[in-house]
């Protein structure tokens, strides 16, 4: 278990958990977590891309499990946070990586369907308040741990096409503000990550002309989460972080 003494973080031998890490950012941080020492298990919602990049980091002589879940489904949050329970111990580090555009391509809000709507706040919202909801006691009760959520330059941006995701990002931000607000006395700690444009398959689906070269490895890009997230300190609970500033700013 990570010490919860105040931070530093210790994410040796921490458990944690990161969700949509079958590729992109979410293969990255599980790998870059473990070899930061955590105990990882890596969810995801296909087994086919989600094994080998556990494979590849049990090769590499660090400890990570696969999971196969949809946070987007209520009835499998329960048993995945069981299971990852059951694997590493309680949950000390909650990643809240996954989460989905919606229908291609990317449509304005007048052209959107409500079930199409309601999937992105179920998969991107609703899926993290689920999962949170499902640790944050036991963080309560051992008196400390923490919460990340990926979100976007889409939650405080309107960008046309955009208007589900990003109303899903912008909702995910409040909901971390409002847990750190509620939970501020426990030790229990809360962030959003702004990671900025990647190349991921995500941002060639939605913006597929996008000049690769000019888009942010996402290895590099996890690599410079996890030391955030095992530096001597940590920002405020209920933070908001823009990656590409702050690496500006470095």
């Amino acid at each position: 278990m990570l010490d919860l003494e105040g931070f530093p973080m210790q994410l040796s031998g921490s458990a944690v958990l990161v969700t949509g890490a079958s590729r992109g950012l979410g293969a990255s941080l599980a790998e870059q977590l473990a070899r930061r020492g955590a105990r990882v298990v890596a969810v995801a919602r296909e087994a086919a891309t989600l094994e080998p990049v556990v494979d590849r980091i049990r090769a590499a002589g660090f400890e990570a499990h696969a999971l196969v879940g949809d946070q987007g489904e209520r009835d499998a949050v329960y048993p995945l946070v069981g299971a990852a329970t059951a694997l590493v111990g309680p949950i000390d580090v909650l990643v809240l990586n996954a989460s989905t555009l919606g229908p291609l391509p990317l449509r304005e809000l007048a052209d959107t369907e409500c079930e199409d709507f309601a999937r992105v706040l179920e998969v991107n919202l609703l899926g993290p308040f689920r999962l949170t909801k499902a640790v944050v006691g036991s963080m309560v009760v051992r008196g400390g741990g923490l919460v990340v959520g990926l979100s976007s330059d889409a939650a405080v941006n309107g960008y046309p096409g955009w208007g589900a995701y990003g109303v899903s990002k912008a909702g995910l931000d409040h909901l971390f503000r409002t847990w750190a607000a509620e939970l501020s006395e426990t030790g229990v700690r809360f962030l959003s990550i702004d990671p900025g444009e990647m190349d991921t398959r995500m941002h060639a689906d939605a913006m597929p002309d996008a000049d690769r070269a000019q888009l942010a490895d996402p290895a590099k890009v996890a690599a410079r989460i996890a030391g955030l997230l095992g530096a001597a300190e940590l920002p405020p609970t209920g933070s908001r972080l823009e990656l590409p500033g702050l690496e500006s700013a470095a």
